[in-house]
């Protein structure tokens, strides 16, 4: 049940049951100490009255004497029950109560005992007085009087009755009290929280700029504000990105569609003859194969949002796979007048054919961007934490604050989108970080002077100094105008 309440009320309920609690014990314990002050009281009365009996019993030479004595010197004692006698003879008594046999039996004489006699509540004690001076009033030397006194104790009962009453009637204020500056003390303590939840509510998709307060908030609540406010910032970019990603997929897919339909559409204006038809059906072809690589490079992003698993995993030499990619794109670096070097060499685990396509997507980049004449280097170089591999290429210094968002998808350095030597839709280097992300490694980049260096990071294990420092051979293929 409590937990459907809110957290004012359950702090509410939990301060006044602690409160309540804290009174009430408070209150048992004055109940309590007032008890045991009223039975201490009681007995020292009673022993007084044992002793001013035992001086009467001394000081009287005569048993006609005592009855008289004791009769005066307690009459005006209200409450006072006495019975004193020998053996089975009955010297004095007030009389009115019964005494119980119990009484005369208790190990300790001194300590009083609590009885009730119809309404009465009593509480008496039973005692041998010492040794009678006098053998006149115990008819005999050796002879003890027993003494039994008892003490009407209905006024400490009706005191401590109205005790009782007063304490639970100011338990059961001041629980009241203390509930309601329960109340107020959690509301006022948790409105910082209520704040918090209208910025929250505020904040919609088409305004993600609102932060949580943290210097008007106590310290216990400022490390959630600024977590939330950490979360924010992280949608309001995540945001930012999906509406420029959904804008791009938007301008990508518009071109190749526009495309189809003019074509389509102007074949179609009139009657031609089929050599024009398989033309206009081999350009179509050439868009529909766009289309799907893009569908298809967009198909493998979303799959590593979600997480990949790599579909194999085993031992790639990746100077091997530089090569063969190198000879690959031996004719385009012929024909752009580029000149292809591979230096370096080591191993490292994962799917050959996504390390492959991570190499081949940085490789084809640098053949688009690199001017004429120039070297385009691949580096291989083994690190104590793993290896990277670079593709380093001359052209073009990319402002330093488009290198940040270089990987991701349909970002492109030129904002006109002109891309006429590449059919690509600004995919490639995002599926290469994806990759790279799959195998637990990462992708970087650095552009300055004309040089651009784009690396990969395969982690693997610490490599000894002495192999770091050895490399194989550069494998140059150099291609001239």
């Amino acid at each position: 049940m409590i937990r459907r309440l809110t957290l004012t009320a359950r702090l509410t309920f939990l301060y006044t049951l602690v409160s309540t609690l804290v009174l009430l014990g408070l209150g048992i314990l004055v109940v309590w100490s007032t008890h045991l002050h009223f039975i201490d009281l009681d007995r020292d009365y009673l022993l007084d009255k044992v002793q001013l009996i035992q001086k009467i019993v001394d000081e009287t030479p005569e048993p006609a004497e005592l009855s008289a004595k004791l009769d005066e010197s307690l009459n005006s004692h209200q409450g006072l029950f006495i019975s004193l006698t020998r053996g089975d003879d009955l010297l004095f008594g007030t009389g009115g109560i019964a005494f119980p046999t119990e009484l005369a039996a208790r190990s300790a004489p001194d300590q009083p005992m609590d009885w009730a006699d119809g309404e009465r509540q009593l509480r008496g004690m039973s005692t041998e007085l010492l040794e009678a001076q006098i053998p006149s009033v115990t008819t005999g030397p050796g002879q003890r009087l027993r003494l039994t006194l008892a003490l009407d104790t209905h006024h400490h009962t009706h005191f401590m009755q109205t005790l009782r009453q007063q304490l639970i009637l100011y338990v059961a204020l001041a629980s009241l009290l203390s509930g309601l500056l329960g109340w107020w003390a959690a509301r006022s303590g948790l409105a910082p929280l209520r704040a918090m939840k209208e910025r929250a509510l505020k904040v919609t998709a088409h305004k993600l700029d609102e932060r949580m307060p943290i210097d008007a908030v106590p310290v216990e609540m400022a490390e959630l504000a600024t977590s939330l406010n950490t979360m924010l910032e992280r949608l309001q970019q995540d945001f930012a990105k999906l509406m420029e990603f959904s804008s791009d997929i938007a301008h990508e897919l518009r071109t190749p569609i526009s495309n189809l339909l003019t074509q389509t559409q102007v074949s179609l204006s009139q009657h031609r003859d089929p050599e024009t038809y398989r033309d206009i059906l081999a350009s179509n072809a050439e868009e529909f194969q766009r289309l799907a690589r893009m569908v298809s490079d967009m198909l493998f992003l979303a799959k590593t949002d979600h997480g990949i698993q790599l579909p194999n995993r085993e031992d790639v030499t990746l100077e091997d796979e530089v090569k063969s990619l190198v000879d690959f794109y031996d004719a385009v670096a012929e024909d752009k007048e580029l000149r292809l070097q591979v230096v370096g060499a080591g191993s490292v685990v994962g799917d050959r054919l996504m390390i492959r396509r991570a190499i081949s997507n940085l490789l084809s980049n640098a053949l688009r961007h690199a001017h004429p004449d120039t070297d385009i280097e691949l580096t291989i170089v083994p690190e104590l934490d793993g290896i990277n591999l670079c593709v380093t290429n001359t052209g073009d210094t990319i402002e330093a604050a488009d290198l940040p968002r270089l990987f991701d998808r349909f970002y492109r350095v030129d904002k006109a989108r002109a891309h006429p030597s590449s059919d690509g839709a600004g995919l490639g280097l995002a599926i290469t970080k994806a990759i790279m992300l799959a195998h637990g490694g990462s992708a970087c980049v650095t552009s300055a002077a004309g040089t651009t260096r784009f690396c990969l990071h395969f982690p693997g294990p610490q490599i000894p100094r002495s192999l770091r420092a050895t490399s194989n051979p550069p494998h140059t293929i150099a291609s001239a105008a």
